[in-house]
């Protein structure tokens, strides 16, 4: 199966121009293609994982994926997907934003030398030195207001009581010159995207027309979307980061595991790298026991390596099988880490020994008194690791589990977590 269609096959594929053309090109040899994203924060979210692993098929695929960040167009604002203006960002704060979300994209896609690395551009580098009559006669003179004003993104805002601004409306002749500038000086052929990007794209392709009488080509992939249909965004309530400092790992994990079955097999295709018929196969055995979460276990371990790294994918799902009922003894030291920061938690003497449970789940927040506390150790609900604690509540150093923790369960559901020195 070729590229072209192994993403029809994912269900990737939303829209071309001139499919046929696209496909022999394709074919022919490598092509420079490029997919952007405006830097407005200081990380990517799971929304913006088809984009970047639509470049990384292109370049697993023998073809060259050029990520640009819009330092300036960052700075507009795209009116798609939105009724009010944006917030404009300084320039500093956007190349802030650049610098880190590159460390993420070099999870995503492989910057090293060779024939197909991947290129990181940021458009404000031939974008901030240009004039605004250069601007207009260049770019702005290849397109009608009629042209313009019939994009569905436009026109919605058109319509909406915020009116839309004209800083946004020019928004589209900005990318439209990136298309230009990335064909001319950097040999892209081809503009990937959201689906909801799709005026702007084709916009970039008419003008490599007009500017340099070249075929230029697009392609849009479907827009990720939550159950209720909204799509996946950082000024959406919620957002889901690449960022293990605004989600972490364990929750990005989590993310993942909660999906829909009705969505699954959607995400599964759009994000896993895996070969469709793998993904048929997984799908098959998760339909023949949904409540084993097959798929959605596959994607998150899959996703969760892939944006953290193995070791932390291996954590984590270590850490969700304890929180889950799994064995604290064969938990290791990394897990437990996992789940200190995910659930109260309270510093230990090193040596227990003598220590009561009562005053460390007092501490964590998870009872409220002493005498809740021996309550609940009369009905045998309190455990330290494997241990159910006796009436008195005395702990042990051999309830110490890898890393110096201690491992505490209140009932079913409530941890907390004790840590000593010795774990950093």
């Amino acid at each position: 199966m070729d590229l072209l269609a192994d993403l029809v096959a994912r269900g990737l594929v939303h829209n071309t121009t001139d499919h046929a053309a696209l496909a022999a090109r394709l074919r022919s040899g490598p092509v420079g293609m490029y997919i952007g994203f405006d830097p407005t924060a200081d990380s990517l979210h799971a929304g913006h994982l088809v984009g970047q692993l639509f470049m990384r098929r292109f370049q697993l695929a023998g073809h060259r994926p050029v990520a640009l960040a819009g330092g300036a167009t960052g700075m507009i604002g795209d009116p798609g997907g939105r009724s009010e203006e944006r917030n404009l960002l300084d320039e500093d704060t956007l190349r802030h934003n650049v610098e880190l979300i590159k460390t993420q994209l070099s999870r995503l896609l492989d910057f090293e030398p060779g024939p197909f690395r991947a290129t990181l551009v940021n458009n404000a580098d031939w974008t901030a030195p240009l004039s605004m009559l250069e601007f207009l006669r260049d770019v702005g003179k290849h397109f009608t207001v009629n042209q313009m004003i019939a994009k569905d993104s436009v026109r919605s805002r058109l319509a909406s009581e915020a009116g839309i601004s004209y800083t946004e409306f020019s928004y589209m002749l900005l990318q439209a010159n990136d298309f230009r500038h990335l064909y001319e000086h950097h040999d892209v052929e081809l503009q990937g995207g959201a689906s909801d990007q799709w005026g702007n794209i084709v916009a970039g392709v008419e003008l490599v027309r007009r500017r340099l009488g070249k075929q230029a080509f697009a392609i849009t992939h479907p827009l990720m979307t939550k159950a209720d249909g909204e799509k996946f965004g950082k000024s959406v309530g919620g957002a889901v980061w690449l960022d293990p400092a605004r989600t972490s790992p364990y929750q990005f994990r989590q993310f993942w595991m909660q999906t829909d079955d009705q969505l699954i097999d959607v995400y599964l295709k759009m994000l896993s790298m895996g070969s469709v018929a793998e993904l048929d196969a997984i799908l098959d055995e998760h339909a023949s026991a949904p409540q084993r979460r097959v798929a959605q276990r596959a994607l998150a371990q899959e996703m969760t390596a892939m944006v953290h790294g193995q070791a932390a994918a291996a954590a984590v799902e270590q850490a969700a099988s304890l929180l889950f009922g799994g064995d604290p003894s064969t938990a290791s030291a990394a897990a437990l880490a996992v789940v200190a920061a995910e659930v109260p938690c309270v510093d230990i003497p090193t040596e227990l020994s003598g220590t009561r449970v009562h005053e460390l789940l007092i501490a964590a927040g998870i009872s409220t008194s002493t005498s809740e506390v021996g309550r609940l150790l009369s009905q045998g609900a309190i455990r330290a690791g494997n241990r159910v604690l006796g009436g008195d509540g005395l702990l042990d150093s051999s309830d110490l589990l890898k890393g110096g923790f201690l491992l505490l369960r209140k009932g079913k559901r409530d941890f907390a977590i004790g840590k000593t020195s010795m774990a950093g």
